[in-house]
């Protein structure tokens, strides 16, 4: 039987936050981290400095590891705020178990951290674009739900090549969407303007809906001749880097992906959703073409002090150990290009995401970004093999506010296909 944890008053917190060796963890979900009001708390996000560390996570066999991995230390001084006390309790106690001595908690966080001005926080700038699988539910069940106030919305479910990811279960009411009909197999590039319209149209897409996307996520095997079939939820990404550049103004994503409807305990479908086709997307297409660098451009960055273009590729990738795709047969980096680091290989972003597939502490990202020059004041296009994981880097930098920041849709499979675009092997 453990004793309660001691508590820290908010006047305590104030004083402290900031300090040497003072560490501030945030046990809700990381919905409620990046900035949904999931209490009606007054102001969304975290308090400042916090960490993310979901309750949920106790479940997780390796959960000490993810502590570590935060730089969450025995010698810290460590405070834990949530929405529930009593879960609050247990995450100080497998602290506690773990070593860590200097444990207390923060149990006042809505009534009084977030209802005052004075106390700092911070949120994901673009936060809304996220959304959680309690939020699609309401939408579906309703058609109503936080922070949206459109009367219309899409449901895509995509995959690559092989559509029985969709036919062996799916959120109820998702429409099915074959990441070839925005992308160009023989080129992996975005479609022409005019094949995304007709794509869009007959998605049932116009510029003013409202499109969530997601994908299952089925562990890629890299010698499969399809790998990218088991990689649904990064094809989603670039179903949402194609949609914002066409003009689709209210772009979403499934925080987690299918597994995230799943683990809060909703019920997949088998039914097919028809697609209402529309006759008109209403808008010119390309209405953002600044999202999409092509080849020439891409050229022009790497000669600018002030832009990066970013490979967000696997080490082994990007030091010429391996082309990364069973299609590309020449192996190495671009010329200057800044190394964004994506994980294991080609079909997983593990630096990226969280083990539970959903988005990555920002600031974790923003820090990773930061340790080799990838900083908010620059342009930043990022590009990989074909797109996929490149969309998912944008799609990072775009829902942390980043001004200036694109796909380099080519990527490594159009710069290698070219003799006489340069490239490097070995390591830096």
């Amino acid at each position: 039987m453990h004793s309660r944890p001691s508590q820290i008053s908010t006047e305590e917190l104030y004083e402290q936050s900031g300090k040497p060796g003072f560490q501030l963890i945030d046990i809700r979900s990381v919905d409620a981290y990046n900035g949904w009001r999931l209490r009606n708390e007054a102001r969304g996000g975290h308090i400042e400095g916090a960490k993310s560390l979901p309750f949920k996570w106790t479940d997780y066999i390796d959960w000490i590891e993810i502590v570590r991995s935060k730089n969450i230390l025995p010698d810290d001084s460590l405070v834990l705020y949530g929405y529930d006390n009593s879960e609050t309790t247990k995450v100080a106690h497998l602290f506690n178990r773990a070593g860590y001595e200097d444990v207390r908690t923060y149990h006042s966080f809505v009534d009084e951290w977030a209802a005052n001005d004075k106390h700092p926080m911070q949120k994901l700038s673009n936060y809304r674009q996220l959304v959680s699988a309690e939020w699609l539910n309401e939408l579906i069940l309703t058609g109503i739900a936080p922070e949206h106030d459109n009367d219309k919305f899409v449901l895509c479910h995509a995959y690559y090549h092989d559509r029985k990811a969709y036919e062996r279960g799916h959120i109820p009411g998702a429409i099915d969407l074959d990441t070839n009909l925005l992308e160009s197999p023989e080129t992996w590039n975005r479609r022409s303007p005019e094949e995304i319209r007709k794509a869009l149209e007959n998605l049932g897409i116009t510029h003013d809906t409202t499109v969530i996307l997601y994908g299952r996520f089925s562990n890629p095997d890299i010698n499969d001749p399809f790998p990218g079939s088991s990689a649904g939820h990064l094809g989603a990404f670039r179903c949402a880097f194609i949609m914002m550049y066409a003009g689709v103004e209210d772009v979403r994503m499934l925080n987690g992906g299918l597994q995230a409807w799943m683990d809060d305990g909703f019920e997949v479908s088998k039914e097919e959703t028809v697609k209402a086709h529309v006759s008109d997307f209403g808008a010119a297409i390309p209405a953002c073409p600044e999202l999409a660098v092509d080849i020439l451009e891409a050229k022009e960055i790497l000669k600018s002090e002030n832009k990066n273009l970013v490979s967000v590729r696997s080490w082994r990738e990007f030091i010429g150990e391996e082309s990364g795709y069973n299609y590309i047969e020449k192996r190495g980096r671009i010329p200057a290009a800044v190394f964004g680091n994506c994980g294991s290989d080609a079909y997983h972003m593990e630096n990226y995401r969280n083990l539970d597939h959903t988005t990555r502490e920002f600031h974790e990202i923003e820090k990773m970004w930061a340790e080799v020059g990838i900083t908010s004041d620059k342009h930043n296009a990022f590009y990989c093999g074909t797109g996929w994981r490149g969309s998912e880097a944008f799609f990072n930098a775009w829902l942390m506010g980043w001004p200036q920041v694109s796909v380099f849709d080519g990527g490594w499979f159009e710069w290698s296909n070219d003799d006489n675009n340069p490239y490097e092997t070995g390591i830096p």
